[in-house]
């Protein structure tokens, strides 16, 4: 049976539907989330989801206790970058401890596979590009340190208790499948904020730094569909069954694209302008970050299908289907 926390969140609720889409039986899939920022609606009806939460070990424990558990697929942890520099207390003690309080359930029950779901963030800003896993692990903010202090938890684990896992470092997800897309409260991705202006007429989005010395003065991303990020999950759990080695891996398209182009590529899906403005730069943001995913491709077969146009014509698809403004 696979247990997958978080999985009513955005990733996790497109890769639980993209299981089941394979041939994945919904009665061996058992979603565990507290849905603080879940959304149920999003968990298929014929999957169980059992509200807890990881910080409770009680809670993790009697889910272990009543069902015979053989892999994991961990999504559950705060993800706000900004919320994580005001607030590191709540992103060390729910982020570290729910992922401990996993671990030590697994370890109790024998389940000896995870896929774990880390972080670009883990690098902080990279003395290279396009970013490959041998880069200095180096966050710099808390968020990305959970993320970096549970791979490391992780590879204790593997060493003691011999539980094996995939950590996969995702880059930018977007876009939207399944009539599943990004709706996160408060909403701080790019994609999202920018889809709102095309049907709030009130709302402009910020752009944080026009002076970045990159091609056209603004930050650049790598930007991967989220479809794809759940085809990674689907070949990770397939790698861990046969027995290879713990492994960290980039998950990115490999292609850096612009805020600006971003806008405008949004502009041209559309057909409308979206209205924004400059304002000064965001503290911690680093200039381009790029992945390379060879490693991905020769360990899991795994290569990104869908492109930044498909990415923008997915999320304005869903986002025009669910205005409701």
């Amino acid at each position: 049976m696979l247990l997958i926390t978080g999985g009513a969140g955005y990733i996790g609720s497109h890769t639980v539907h993209y299981l089941i889409n394979l041939g994945y039986n919904p009665n061996d899939i058992i979603v565990f989330d507290n849905l603080q920022y879940g959304h149920p609606e999003n968990v298929p009806a014929t999957v169980t989801l059992i509200r807890g939460d990881l910080t409770n070990r009680a809670e993790i424990e009697e889910v272990f206790s009543a069902n015979a558990i053989d892999e994991v697929i961990h999504f559950a942890a705060y993800a706000y970058v900004g919320e994580s520099m005001t607030n590191p207390y709540k992103y060390f003690s729910s982020n570290i401890t729910g992922g401990l309080n996993l671990l030590e359930a697994m370890k109790d029950y024998g389940c000896k596979r995870i896929v774990f779901s880390s972080s670009c963030s883990v690098y902080g800003i990279p003395k290279k590009l396009p970013i490959t896993e041998d880069e200095e692990i180096n966050p710099i903010n808390p968020y990305g340190e959970t993320k970096a202090i549970l791979e490391k938890i992780l590879r204790w684990y593997d060493n003691i208790f011999g539980i094996k896992y995939v950590s996969l470092r995702y880059f930018n997800a977007s876009g939207a499948g399944f009539d599943i897309g990004e709706s996160h409260d408060p909403e701080t991705h790019l994609i999202p904020l920018a889809m709102r202006t095309l049907f709030d007429s009130r709302y402009k989005l910020q752009v944080f730094g026009g002076d970045y010395h990159t091609r056209d003065g603004f930050c650049i991303r790598d930007y991967v569909h989220v479809l794809d990020l759940a085809d990674a999950h689907f070949r990770a759990l397939n790698y861990l069954r046969t027995g290879d080695q713990s492994i960290a891996l980039n998950l990115g398209s490999e292609q850096g694209i612009s805020v600006r182009e971003i806008i405008g590529i949004i502009e041209q899906v559309s057909g409308k302008p979206v209205r924004f403005e400059v304002t000064e730069r965001r503290m911690g943001d680093p200039q381009e970050l790029v992945a390379s995913s060879i490693l991905a491709a020769d360990c899991l077969g795994w290569k990104p299908q869908r492109d930044i146009y498909e990415i923008i014509k997915s999320a304005y698809q869903w986002h025009k289907s669910t205005y409701r403004g």
